[in-house]
């Protein structure tokens, strides 16, 4: 039986004073593969927001990899995030820093010390996104698709339990929207749980899984032909 990676009872998200989602229940098996459609301003990046622990939870019980999210810590939110992968809708990459220093610093962060170990593991994401090829380039010389895998790598370096990309196709072409989702789909197929806000139906029609969408306050599942 799949291990539960998150689990929502009952929660309702707030974002100053105002409810943007309310009523949620779901629960992510490891190894699934998740969409939160829905207009912009329905919700999908609070939601998402709420998991990785930016917009606290206040109604409603909350589990993800272990951390209860209605009595986190602030404290407890850096150890949080060493057990999520996140990806972001703009890459996020620091532009003074090539690829390989980007990752250097992200293991340095979160506790890394070993040269030799920090630079097999850097080879080994890169490796499994395609960029292994590309580790001295700054993100100014990469293309939009090359920095979302770059940023997708970084994701991968402290081999977390969860990846959660948000809006990761939303700054780039359609044929480029399908390769990074291919990436991230061959990380699904080896046994990562993946939860993917998007707005891009077509990669969806592409890529199809179980798909909730945001709207009128609710979160809700849909079948696939009628998103």
């Amino acid at each position: 039986m799949s291990e539960t990676v998150l689990s929502l009872k009952n929660v309702t998200i707030y974002q100053e004073n105002k409810v943007i989602l309310s009523q949620i229940n779901l629960d992510v098996k490891q190894g699934e593969f998740l969409y939160i459609i829905g207009k912009t301003g329905t919700g999908k990046s609070s939601f998402m927001k709420t998991l990785y622990g930016d917009l606290p939870l206040t109604v409603g019980s909350g589990y993800i990899v272990g951390y209860d999210l209605l009595n986190l810590k602030e404290d407890e939110i850096p150890f949080l995030r060493r057990k999520i992968g996140i990806v972001f809708q703009d890459f996020q990459l620091l532009p003074d820093r090539s690829v390989n220093e980007n990752m250097l610093f992200v293991l340095k962060a979160t506790g890394w010390t070993d040269k030799t170990e920090m630079q097999v593991k850097i080879d080994d994401v890169l490796q499994r996104v395609g960029m292994i090829g590309l580790t001295n380039k700054m993100p100014h010389q990469l293309s939009g698709g090359e920095q979302q895998r770059v940023a997708i790598a970084r994701a991968l370096l402290n081999d977390p339990e969860l990846i959660l990309a948000d809006e990761p196709t939303g700054n780039l072409d359609p044929q480029t929207s399908a390769e990074v989702l291919g990436v991230l789909k061959k990380i699904n197929d080896n046994g990562k749980t993946v939860i993917m806000a998007t707005h891009d139906y077509a990669v969806i029609m592409k890529f199809p899984a179980k798909t909730l969408k945001c709207e009128d306050s609710t979160i809700f599942e849909v079948v696939q032909k009628t998103v």
